[in-house]
């Protein structure tokens, strides 16, 4: 049975909070959530030292569809790289980025957290 959008954006939001209690967990200063630049999204935008990290978190309730991280397309890399560009951009920051995946399976209350660093290099 398939989620309803509303069981999928609760699902969303759960596994977004879950990846900042991680990132927090492991010394990152959380910068922004959610941050828009017209329809684009990044999820998180993160900060440990001169490191800028844009998360994308995928949440999902199993893996019988295959593992959350596969989720993030090539078009999801340009459009997080043409984010992020904006958001650097904006701020006059001078930091290294770093684009990042958590991904998450939550099922029966239990989940599985996964951050895999440096997931891709987004060619424009």
């Amino acid at each position: 049975m398939e989620p309803t959008n509303n069981q999928s954006a609760q699902l969303g939001r759960e596994g977004e909070n879950l990846a900042v209690a991680h990132l927090r967990e492991n010394g990152y200063e959380i910068v922004e959530r959610n941050w828009r630049f017209g329809k684009l999204e990044i999820d998180i935008i993160a900060r440990k030292g001169n490191v800028l990290s844009i998360v994308e978190v995928k949440t999902r309730s199993g893996d019988y569809f295959g593992e959350p991280e596969d989720g993030v397309t090539k078009a999801k890399e340009r459009f997080l790289a043409t984010a992020a560009d904006h958001y650097i951009i904006s701020r006059n920051l001078d930091v290294e980025v770093r684009y990042d995946i958590i991904s998450i399976v939550i099922h029966n209350g239990r989940h599985e957290l996964k951050m895999i660093e440096d997931a891709f290099y987004p060619y424009m």
